[in-house]
Parts: C-alpha cells; structure tokens; sequence
C-alpha cells in the first residue's frame, strides 16, 4: 500500500461504507433520540456519513452496559492469558484492515493518508499489542510483615473507565485510553471527539469480533456539552481520562466534583518549546525536525514545538532554512502521497487559526505561508506559516494556536533561553539541540516539561510515559505507568498462626 498511487487511494476511499451508528452493549444502535449529526470530509467538504448524536439517555446506557459487564466479571476476572488472546485477536484485526482504518481517519479529519497508514493505524496496533503483552507481566506485591502476618498489595481495575480522546489523531488516542484501560480489567466507554468519531466506530466493531465481550468497550458519539458533559457529570463512571484543550480538561475536573469525585486524568493543551543553540553541529538536521515538529498533521499536535527558540548568531541563517522547508510542505489532497500537508479539520478551526495569522501579521514578521487556500477550490487548507523576530509576550508566542504556525524567538544566553522557554501556562513538550552534552544535560533538567527530546523531536514510545506539567495537565498516556491510573491498590492483610 505504500506504491499507492493518488488515483488508487481515491478508488479505495470511493469504496468505502462507514458506520455511523453508536456501538453499545456489543450493538450497533441509533441515539435514543433519531438525532444525528454529519461527518464530514474537510478536505472537500463533502457529507461522508451521518453519525448518531448521543446525549445523556445514551451515555446511561452505555455506562449501565459497562458496569453490568464489570460486576459480572466477563472480562475484569477473566483470566489475564485469555484476555491478552482477545487483545492480540483484534491486534491482528486492525493489522489486517490498516489501510481501512487509516482512510477513515484521512477522510474523517483531514490527515495525510501516507501518515495515517505508516503511522497512526500502525501505532494503534502496536499499542494495543504492547498492552495486551504487558497483562500476564506485571506482578502484585507481598508488604514485609512480621510472623503472623501476610499482606498482599493488589492492583485492582477501576470499573467503568469514561475516555474522551480529540480528533487530531483519533484513532491512536482512543488505542492509547482503551488499551490500556481494557489491558487492567476495567468496562469502557469512549467519547470520540465529534469531528472524527468513524475510526472509534470501525475499532468497537473489530474488538467485539475480537472476542471482547459485549458491554466491555462502547463508543458514544456526540458532543461535548451533551455526550461528553453527561460522561463527565455520571455517578457510576469511576475514572476518566481526557485529551484535548485546557479549558475542557478543567471543566472534567469540575464535574468530578460535582458529582462521584471520579478519578480524572487530563492531558491537555501545550505550546512546546524547541530550543536550538549555536553548537548545535548539524543545523540542517535540527531545521528539518524543528519543520516537522510544527506542520506535522497540519501543526495540530497537542505537543507541536510551535515556540522556535534560536541563538541570535544564527538565528538569520536558520530561518531561511526553515523558510526552505515550509515553502516545500505546501498542502494537498489528503488522499496524494505527493501532498506534503493535508486539511485543516474543520471551518471552525480553520477560521480560528487564521484569526491567530491576521493579528500576527500586524505584530511580528510575517516570512512564510499566512494565507488559507483551498486545493482543487474546496477544503480546508492553510500553508505552513512561520512568524520571525516574535516577542515573547505576543499571543503567537503564548496561545495554543492549533495548526501550521511557527512563531521565532531569538535568545542570547542559555540562561535567557531557559527562562522564556518556561515561562508558559504549559509544560507538556519540549526540544534541545545542541552537541555539548553538559549543555544538553543542564538545560534539560530545568525545562519544565513531561517530555524533553533532545538532539531529536516529539520522542515517543510504548514504554515512556507521556504527558504534561502545568496546564498540560498531569494524566499519563502510554508505558506500564498508564496503568496506574486505570487500578487502584488493594490491601488484603491476613492474620494466620505462625
């Protein structure tokens, strides 16, 4: 699949059927209330399918299904081997339909197809696999006690797990709450974001054929201030795990307290930032990850190293090189492997971003892209756009913008460079170059970030925990400590004769 060629890649998206329909209790069924809403296609702008649009009726439902199946034990006490057979089954199911559910993605939110199939599809195999694996390996624990006396520490999955994931990449963000909730034992119910929800959908019907038991995974669709409200505000969901904007990410913590006091994990907004100093030695290597970092998926990354932090000496020779690579990443039809960036995900957030790009230009200095343009006069499509000479207080240097903008800042010292690299709300990513390893060292351990890649961008992997400080929230995605949030620690304490 990766020879595809454009015109292959528009027959296979031609013969595509989409589910629409929520997925509860092992069913596919319309929202209680008839309501739908359109899925569509912002590239073209074309109505894919209708999707169901649940509200709290819904939601009841589907987290009356979890827990029913959590009490039962169908899948919390079935034995850990078999559990992991079903995990690595629908391992292999989304292996076998990758090129599917990476067109589901393309269409549903605008993605570079050639990413969505090397990238995002086969990550959420992986991850499910990684998960599924790590279920017969970690062990429980014996407390040294006196004779007499044995105490066993257990974790214990929670019950009914809410995940509200966001539509940047919708189908690695629901692997990375399902997986690792489903891994621990606990019933599931998944809000996918409204502007992507069909790879969630395609997912929830691979895993019942998987063998997951009806009620342990649904999907609800909807909106946030209905569906996702209603998950947030339920009585009986005992933890839920979020990704997408700080300000929602608050009002989950809100509902918590206003209703069950439910565990809320929230990974939320961030404005990375990418350092860059003048012993760094291989400057082209840095201008080609620091391009990555910001159009990649069309910048629409929680973690997008969208703050530009460059020594003054060369500041002005790694611009141009960062110009060079912009004016080479012009967007495209999502489904050409020849497009360089895809769609923007919707007219709201197309509009949004350019509203960041049209104050910019009156307050800093416009050098690449800036403008909205369409591709064969539909979709939703903004060049890679790269402000120079932005002050630190400006909102293109402050606010999560979202999309394909890059905002450069020159620093003299490193002590400068720390400091304004910090002074942020968020705290979820953050790069390094340079080749002194003293230098790459110190300046690491006072970035205030979950992550800092150094001498490379956005590194991620199975086994290192992701997540922000600060704003950017303090929920954990990914490794054996995302578990922690899906199970709590039991003690059992048995008095016997010695």
């Amino acid at each position: 699949m990766l020879d595809y060629s454009h015109e292959d890649w528009k027959s296979r998206a031609a013969g595509l059927s989409f589910r629409g329909q929520a997925f509860i209790d092992g069913k596919f069924v319309d929202a209680a209330s008839g309501k739908t809403f359109d899925s569509i296609n912002p590239a073209t702008g074309a109505v894919l399918t209708q999707v169901a649009e649940c509200d709290e009726e819904d939601v009841n439902h589907a987290v009356a299904a979890a827990r029913a199946a959590f009490e039962d034990g169908r899948w919390s006490r079935m034995a850990p081997g078999d559990r992991k057979a079903v995990m690595l089954k629908l391992v292999d199911l989304i292996r076998a339909n990758l090129e599917e559910m990476a067109l589901l993605d393309s269409l549903d939110m605008g993605k570079l197809v050639t990413d969505a199939v090397t990238v995002d599809a086969p990550g959420s195999a992986h991850f499910f696999q990684w998960y599924a694996e790590a279920i017969d390996k970690v062990y429980d624990e014996v407390a040294p006690t006196g004779p007499g006396d044995l105490a066993l520490v257990s974790r214990v999955p929670l019950g009914v797990v809410g995940a509200v994931t966001p539509w940047n990449f919708p189908l690695d963000m629901a692997t990375w709450k399902a997986a690792a909730a489903l891994a621990a034992g606990n019933s599931v119910v998944l809000k996918p974001a409204e502007q992507s929800p069909l790879s969630a959908l395609r997912l929830a019907e691979l895993a019942a054929e998987a063998g997951i038991p009806d009620g342990v995974f649904n999907v609800v669709p909807g909106f946030g201030t209905t569906a996702g409200r209603a998950l947030g505000l339920h009585m009986d969901v005992d933890c839920l795990a979020f990704t997408g904007s700080t300000a929602i990410g608050k009002m989950f913590m809100q509902y918590s307290g206003q209703s069950n006091l439910k565990q809320v994990w929230p990974e939320t907004g961030g404005k990375s930032p990418n350092l860059v100093f003048a012993d760094c030695e291989d400057l082209d290597a840095a201008a080609d990850m620091a391009a990555f970092g910001i159009f990649f998926n069309q910048g629409e990354v929680c973690s997008a190293n969208s703050r530009l932090y460059v020594e003054r000496s060369i500041k002005d020779a790694f611009v141009e090189k960062m110009i060079a690579r912009a004016q080479a990443m012009q967007p495209g039809d999502p489904l050409d492997p020849m497009s360089k960036m895809g769609a923007i995900v919707d007219e709201k957030q197309t509009q949004g971003i350019m509203r960041f790009v049209e104050d910019g230009k009156k307050t800093a200095n416009l050098v690449a892209g800036g403008e909205r343009v369409t591709v064969d006069g539909k979709g939703c499509f903004i060049q890679p756009t790269i402000f120079d000479d932005v002050a630190h207080d400006n909102p293109l240097a402050r606010d999560e913008i979202f999309g394909p903008v890059l905002s450069v800042i020159p620093f003299d010292t490193e002590e400068q460079a720390v400091t304004m690299a910090n002074d942020s709300i968020y705290g979820l990513a953050a790069s390094v170059w340079t080749d002194n390893l003293s230098r790459a060292c110190r300046v690491s351990d006072k970035l205030m970030a979950g992550t800092v890649s150094v001498n490379t961008m956005d590194a991620l992997s199975a086994m290192t925990p992701f997540g922000g400080m600060k704003q950017s929230g303090f929920g954990r995605d990914l490794s054996l400590h995302s578990l922690e949030k899906y199970t709590a620690l039991k003690t059992t304490w048995i008095k016997y004769k010695a």
